[in-house]
């Protein structure tokens, strides 16, 4: 079965200049890898017009399965992601009826829920949210206002959300989950933990291509995390596979063969 490719591009000056840990990467990689997608890159540009262009227009010419991109939606001057995606996509930007209601509906709850008197005009602010490329579809926001945004190409399904963590969470379990698990067929991704005492990763290195040249499919990755006197390792050990082919069995085969060659090189291994 082929892998569904899957890239990740974070839009936002606060992610470059260190001002905001990019906690969405680190979610919707792990979240996408879980559900058996191959998250081939994760790129963070500035919320310049031309800059988002490069990188969609890059990311697109990869041809991968998804793209999903986070940040810049919002009523503000720097939501500048659907402009790019507009330019990058040679397609006009205007105003979305479906998503325009979308935003109205917000609005008027909002001000239902308010006890002083709230307005629900449509500003040009909130319009903006609204402001689509031609040929996209908006995506219910079940927490925040702006609507995400589904655009289908002709390799890629590109999703564009918003920034904040919980609303990006939100419309990715309710409209990207579903087409993720479609296009992976059934893909499931295992994961243990190894930590390995007494042994320098010089020396545990060799031991691992060993195992993965054994186990095929199955991948292992050292970090080391003690000091250089006193080294302690942990191996983390994958696998993503169909669930015919018993990939449990086969990451416990690996882990099992990994032990026994540690311990027979004097190091002492300990599964999490």
């Amino acid at each position: 079965m082929m892998t569904t490719d899957l890239e990740i591009i974070c839009v936002g000056n606060e992610l470059l200049i260190g001002k905001t840990l990019n906690t969405n990467a680190q979610w919707l990689g792990r979240q996408a890898t879980s559900l058996g997608a191959n998250v081939k890159r994760i790129t963070v540009v500035q919320d310049i017009v031309d800059e988002i262009v490069n990188v969609i227009c890059e990311a697109l010419a990869r041809k991968p399965r998804f793209i999903i991109s986070t940040g810049g939606l919002g009523p503000t001057f720097d939501d500048k992601t659907l402009q790019g995606v507009s330019k990058a996509l040679n397609r006009k930007l205007e105003i979305n009826q479906k998503a325009l209601t979308m935003v109205k509906q917000k609005y008027e709850e909002y001000a239902a829920k308010r006890p002083v008197s709230t307005t629900t005009e449509l500003t040009p602010a909130r319009v903006k949210m609204a402001t689509l490329p031609e040929k996209a579809e908006p995506v219910g926001n079940p927490i925040g206002t702006a609507p995400g945004v589904k655009v289908d190409l002709e390799a890629t399904v590109l999703f564009v959300l918003p920034g904040v963590p919980s609303e990006m969470e939100a419309i990715f379990c309710e409209t990207v989950v579903p087409l993720l698990k479609q296009s992976t067929g059934g893909m499931v991704f295992y994961e243990k933990s190894m930590f390995v005492d007494n042994m320098m990763e010089s020396r545990l290195s060799p031991l691992i291509d060993k195992v993965m040249s054994n186990n095929k499919g199955v991948y292992l990755k050292s970090h080391p995390m003690g000091a250089e006197n006193k080294p302690h390792i942990e191996v983390h050990i994958t696998i993503t596979a169909g669930e015919k082919d018993k990939p449990e069995e086969k990451l416990s085969r690996a882990i099992a063969e990994l032990a026994t060659l540690i311990e027979e090189n004097n190091g002492k291994a300990i599964l999490s």
